[in-house]
């Protein structure tokens, strides 16, 4: 058996998914979506595809992985690895249809029944986002996740530490203590004022503070974690084993959040989980973007002891008319119940896609950018 054919699909809101088929006929659909770089990673997918995939053994997957790595002098980077963890996914999603099993089953079985899943909150006002949070644990979600501030652009750091305890503090009140709250920072305030921030918010017992440094300033961690009494998680914006090794041997995370659309795929994913295993850290996976990304980064939670919390925004506690699932035939595989997805219990990463509903809509224009933000002097700001 050999892969035989690719297709590259972009489509609303703003992912890209890829076909691989192979001689027999066999299909497997990966999502190596970069936000607001879609074309950039189509052209990277089909430049790595040609080169290194077409012709192989679908079943040789970490030589496929290996080969896309290691095949150019100039290696990593969100880009190139985003493009390898969509080939990784549809790879993987073969090899499962080939034996008739879910990946996890091929990576060792089950390590748990059910995963915690999240669900974003938001709004301007504090109110709006403790009314949003309470809409969330009415639908069942145990967890949800706010940004520390509706906007980036502010110069008065010590104004975003008064903010985000407005809103932390909202939120607590409207749901109380059985839902637990995390806070995502997106690096928008300076490493100087994140002691600060978590001394003002601490109170409020936040379930982890996301992203409190840029990731180009990961390495203020080490010094930053010991003085705060709220976990730190971040990873999202790292992109390989060798991007986390910092960060897990000088104890500065407690919750590593790999993206399995960016950060290589299942297969670097499940050693990023491994080596976070050995440094007693957690595992929570990103999964910001479409149905498949989710779909495999569940295959990564149910084989892996330390996964502990799933990210997802495609409101898998309401699948009924839910436009973002409607690219699967079988949406109620990701289908939630009291907070936690269970196992999806079918072949590969377990969805079947509704080719004829991806086609129509990647006849769309699909361009979606970062949104771009200015502090009030003009100058960019972090969104």
């Amino acid at each position: 058996m050999r892969v035989t054919d690719y297709e590259l699909f972009a489509v609303p809101p703003r992912w890209l998914f890829l076909k691989l088929t192979t001689s027999d006929g066999t299909v497997g659909w990966g999502e190596p979506i970069l936000e607001g770089r879609t074309e950039t990673v189509r052209a990277a997918v089909a430049e790595l595809v040609e080169d290194f995939v077409l012709g192989g053994d679908p079943a040789e997957i970490e030589r496929h992985w290996q080969r896309c790595y290691r095949g150019g002098h100039y290696r990593g980077g969100p880009v190139l690895m985003s493009a390898i963890a969509g080939i990784d996914q549809a790879l993987w999603d073969i090899k499962g249809r080939q034996f008739g099993a879910p990946v996890y089953e091929l990576l060792g079985g089950r390590a748990r029944d059910r995963v915690r899943v999240y669900q974003w909150v938001g709004g301007e006002q504090p109110a709006e986002v403790a009314a949003d949070a309470e809409r969330a644990a009415a639908a069942g979600y145990s967890v949800v996740k706010m940004m520390l501030s509706a906007r980036s652009h502010e110069r008065d750091r010590e104004k975003l530490v008064r903010t985000g305890r407005e809103r932390l503090r909202a939120v607590r009140e409207a749901v109380g203590d059985e839902v637990d709250v995390a806070v995502d920072c997106r690096g928008r305030i300076s490493k100087s004022k994140v002691t600060r921030l978590a001394s003002a918010i601490e109170e409020f017992e936040p379930l982890f503070l996301e992203e409190p440094v840029l990731p180009e300033q990961n390495e203020s961690l080490a010094s930053i974690a010991p003085e705060i009494d709220i976990p730190v998680a971040t990873g999202q914006r790292l992109y390989s084993r060798w991007e986390f090794t910092g960060l897990l041997e000088n104890d500065a995370v407690g919750i590593v959040q790999p993206d399995i659309s960016h950060a290589g795929g299942i297969s670097e994913v499940r050693k990023i989980a491994a080596m976070a295993e050995a440094h007693d850290v957690s595992l929570a996976p990103k999964s910001p973007v479409g149905p498949i990304s989710l779909a495999a980064c569940l295959q990564v939670d149910f084989c892996t002891p330390n996964a502990v919390l799933q990210e997802q925004n495609l409101d898998v506690h309401e699948t009924t008319d839910n436009e973002l699932l409607r690219y699967l035939a079988n949406p109620s595989a990701l289908a939630a119940e009291g907070g936690f997805l269970e196992p999806p219990d079918g072949p590969g990463l377990g969805v079947e896609i509704d080719e004829a509903y991806v086609r129509d809509q990647a006849e769309k224009e699909v361009r979606w950018q970062t949104p771009l933000w200015y502090n009030e002097d003009g100058s960019v700001a972090e969104w």
